[in-house]
């Protein structure tokens, strides 16, 4: 899963939901449920994510919603392994481009 945001400091919860195509609840519910994952809030209260974040979120989802483990599950997964999950979640996310990209390349020579 490849998240198509533009390059900002930060991003609306908003931008993020829609990446990742979920309702802006799941994120703030999420942020509930996972304290690694604490965004900063303005004085309005409205939630500021950084690209951090963003990877953040991209591991719960894959975690959730890809590989189907409960929150429970995933919440365990990343305590123990979280440095290891997060840069096996990078490695997976770099193949997939690549694998994209040699599948773009393959129908361009045909």
């Amino acid at each position: 899963m490849k998240i198509e945001l533009p390059e900002k400091r930060y991003y609306k919860i908003g931008e993020v939901a829609k990446a990742f195509s979920v309702n802006p609840s799941l994120i703030r519910f999420w942020e509930k449920e996972f304290d690694a994952l604490q965004p900063k809030k303005n004085t309005s209260g409205n939630r500021k994510f950084t690209s951090e974040d963003i990877k953040y979120l991209g591991l719960i989802f894959h975690l959730v919603r890809e590989r189907g483990f409960t929150l429970e599950g995933a919440k365990i997964h990343l305590k123990e392994n979280k440095k290891k999950t997060l840069d096996n979640f990078e490695i997976i996310q770099k193949l997939e481009f690549i694998k994209k990209e040699l599948i773009r390349i393959k129908e361009d020579l045909v």
